[in-house]
């Protein structure tokens, strides 16, 4: 069973930087593509970035574009989210999800097949 954990969470000003983590604590089965999720309460949860291993395409929705940067390390155990200049709009709890199949819109929550507990980023103004 794929285990998710992210980590990296923090409270922050306006402007300042966080880099998450998620970490598959299992591969079996491997993923082919993860993502990062976030959600404030009573909302719907909001596909920020994706990517897609085997094709090494990287997605970004437009509200961080040019500010998130998706990343991993050598071993591909742990994939980053790089968030530059954040807003307090960026206020959420962040989530990391994966998926074998990776068919669908990846904005899309119910497609991806495993998440992680989430970590929360706060952004003060």
């Amino acid at each position: 069973m794929l285990q998710l954990v992210e980590s990296g969470g923090d409270s922050v000003q306006a402007g300042g930087s966080l880099r998450l983590s998620c970490e598959a604590t299992e591969y079996i089965p491997a993923p082919n593509c993860m993502a990062w999720f976030r959600q404030t309460p009573g909302e719907e949860r909001e596909g920020v970035a994706s990517n897609y291993f085997r094709v090494g395409l990287t997605y970004y929705s437009d509200s961080v574009k040019g500010r998130f940067t998706f990343s991993q390390d050598n071993t591909q155990n742990a994939k980053y989210l790089q968030m530059n200049s954040l807003k307090p709009e960026d206020t959420a709890m962040y989530y990391c999800a994966a998926s074998v199949a990776c068919r669908g819109d990846w904005r899309v929550a119910s497609i991806w097949d495993y998440w992680g507990q989430g970590t929360q980023v706060t952004v003060s103004s």
